[in-house]
């Protein structure tokens, strides 16, 4: 017997959506009609792949009944075909239950990412940096743009901070899963035993506010200005251009530096700040959003790890998963489809298990055995 979930609650509301978007009052609030129109798209695509879910799975009773019909000729015909449609039965049931579970509303938002090095000295510092370069090599696969925000570099070239934005299509979605504690072993190019070093760089990954999602009082913000630091050379900010706010009722500092203009300083400051502040929000109103910065940062012990990097047998395992791929030489160059798919799916599932098993109900295809 094959189980196909009970979607009578999606038919009703694509009718609703429909009914509601036909209305042209609704056009008036753009940001309101751009939703209800993409969780129609969503609903639709459930809709037509269930139906064609429910056609592959009558074809399969069909075939079954002409293997069991005596006809050699058509038995060795249908049941030539059955492999194939149950593989395409089975993409179809994923795809439907995936379509069950609504999207997170943060998917589609640009993302702030802040990596700070953790345990291992000038080690993690060298690893904190070339977390961004696969990131932003990511990023660069995916048609994103990177904008680097706030930077505190290290000695030898590493940082100690680097905080940067991520802009184009569901970056959310797919760079959320970064969040944690990142672990490297590999000979540092300062050893000269050849001694393997583990050190650690904590990555937080923040959904970009806007402003009507962070309300932010001049009252509750204290300001300053100062002089920023570089690294010498033409390119050292001489001016007192670099941003610190203080948000007094959360306790939370924000500093940028990057730029030489103190207003867009100012202007990067803001928006990390609402950043911070509306996954400070989500936390408290919504236990099941993990991208909580808090959660995220850790306190960048080794103990804390999500991810492993090996260079010596140039592998990297994801320990939420269990995931290893023993291609890491590809994914510190910013290969990372593998790793995000997978825990995608994995998150997916996750949700799915919260949608519950009331929404299941039998569909039987003819000549199924249970068939009354």
């Amino acid at each position: 017997m094959t189980t196909l979930p009970n979607i009578d609650k999606f038919r009703k509301r694509a009718v609703e959506l429909e009914t509601e978007l036909a209305n042209p009052a609704v056009y008036s609030d753009q940001r309101r009609a751009g939703v209800l129109a993409r969780e129609l798209q969503r609903i639709k695509k459930l809709l037509g792949d269930y139906a064609a879910a429910e056609a592959v799975i009558k074809q399969i009773g069909e075939n079954k009944e002409l293997v069991a019909s005596g006809d050699a000729e058509m038995a060795e015909l249908a049941k030539g075909e059955l492999d194939d449609l149950q593989r395409k039965l089975e993409k179809l049931q994923r795809d439907i239950q995936f379509g069950l579970v609504p999207p997170d509303p943060n998917d589609s938002r640009n993302t702030i990412v802040e990596i700070r090095a953790g345990t291992g000295g000038e080690e993690a510092a060298l690893f904190a940096a070339d977390l961004f370069r696969m990131y932003s090599h990511y990023a660069d696969a995916q048609g994103w743009k990177v904008e680097v925000m706030d930077t505190s570099p290290s000695e030898r070239g590493g940082f100690k901070e680097i905080i940067f934005s991520m802009l184009g299509q569901d970056v959310y979605k797919k760079i959320r899963y970064e969040s944690g504690v990142h672990r490297v072993q590999r000979v540092p190019e300062t050893e000269a035993q050849g001694r393997i070093h583990t050190s650690t760089a904590s990555v937080a990954v923040l959904p970009e506010a806007e402003e009507v999602d962070v309300q932010l009082k001049t009252e509750d913000m204290e300001i300053t200005v100062c002089r920023a630091s570089g690294p010498g050379g033409q390119g050292v900010n001489t001016t007192d251009s670099a941003v610190q706010i203080h948000h007094k009722p959360s306790g939370l500092i924000v500093r940028c530096a990057d730029e030489r203009s103190q207003i867009k300083n100012k202007a990067k400051a803001l928006r990390v700040l609402r950043s911070r502040l509306l996954a400070h929000k989500q936390e408290e109103e919504e236990a099941r959003m993990s991208a909580a910065r808090k959660t995220q940062i850790g306190s960048g012990d080794r103990s804390e790890k999500i991810r492993t990097y090996n260079f010596p047998q140039n592998r990297v395992t994801d320990h939420r998963i269990r995931l290893t791929l023993a291609k890491l030489d590809r994914v510190v160059e910013g290969d990372l489809d593998e790793m995000v798919t997978a825990l995608r799916t994995n998150h997916q599932a996750e949700r799915l298990q919260a949608v519950g098993a009331a929404l299941a109900k039998p569909v039987l295809p003819a000549g199924d055995e249970d068939d009354p």
